[in-house]
């Protein structure tokens, strides 16, 4: 594997365990959302479980990520939450600033998931 991929595994890795922990423990207060962004949040957060589910989830993620176990897995369980993600903060909250993580997240995952590519055959065959 190269080091592109590596680093972008660890990157990953730290994003959603540190972003996934400050759901449970808020440790980093985000920005105001814009009104359109605060609309979807409020509907997810009026849910009871949507927020706990998707940072449980980052959590798993990031720890699959950063001790390099389930990886693949990992990276299928991670993508819709990773494109939900670039989705907000590009329709929803725009902007330059908000728009950094979400980019660098697609980017890294989609160095990574290159990377391990041989791993989904099986899944992406027709047959």
């Amino acid at each position: 594997m190269d080091k592109a991929a590596v680093v972008s595994r660890y990157l990953l890795g730290a994003i959603f365990f540190i972003f996934g922990l400050n759901g449970f423990l808020g440790f980093i207060t985000p920005p105001a959302p814009s009104p359109e962004g605060g609309a979807f949040l409020g509907a997810l957060a009026a849910t009871g479980y949507m927020f706990p589910f998707i940072k449980a989830t980052e959590v798993l993620v990031g720890l699959a990520l950063l001790t390099n176990k389930f990886t693949a897995l990992a990276m299928v369980v991670i993508a819709p939450i990773s494109i939900n993600i670039f989705l907000y903060h590009a329709i929803l909250d725009p902007g330059i600033q908000q728009l950094f993580v979400p980019v660098l997240i697609i980017v890294a995952s989609l160095v990574y998931v290159k990377s391990i590519l041989p791993k989904y055959s099986a899944i992406l065959s027709a047959n």
